[in-house]
């Protein structure tokens, strides 16, 4: 069983920064892809930003959402299977519930699994 601990998230005022983390455990063998989703209130989850893992130790591939692009980055330390998503420059139209999800494969089973959730609110 996979689980995940997400922390980071809070109250910053438009312009601010946070950095949110999210740390996977349990028998994990190998993570292909590493993600980071939002929801709104009213609104479907999106996909905010993903990094890929190919073959290679050092390939690193990422991809994000328009409305974030320049002002997100999203890393992950594969050592200590963790993805962090630094944010930059908040806009009020980034509050939501960020959710890390992760895909892989464990010990027996492959894994397709989402973090608790942590609240990120963008006001002055």
């Amino acid at each position: 069983q996979v689980q995940f601990v997400e922390s980071g998230g809070g109250l910053v005022q438009p312009g601010g920064s946070l950095r949110l983390s999210c740390a996977a455990s349990g028998n994990i063998l190998r993570i292909y892809a590493m993600s980071w989703y939002r929801q709104a209130p009213g609104k479907q989850r999106e996909l905010v930003a993903t990094i890929l893992s190919g073959g290679s130790a050092n390939y690193k591939e990422s991809k994000y959402a328009d409305s974030v692009k320049g002002r997100f980055t999203i890393y992950r330390d594969n050592a200590k299977n963790t993805v962090s998503l630094q944010m930059n420059s908040l806009k009020p139209e980034d509050t939501a519930v960020y959710y890390c999800n992760m895909r892989g494969r464990a010990v027996g089973t492959d894994f397709n699994s989402w973090g608790q959730g942590t609240q990120v609110t963008v006001s002055s």
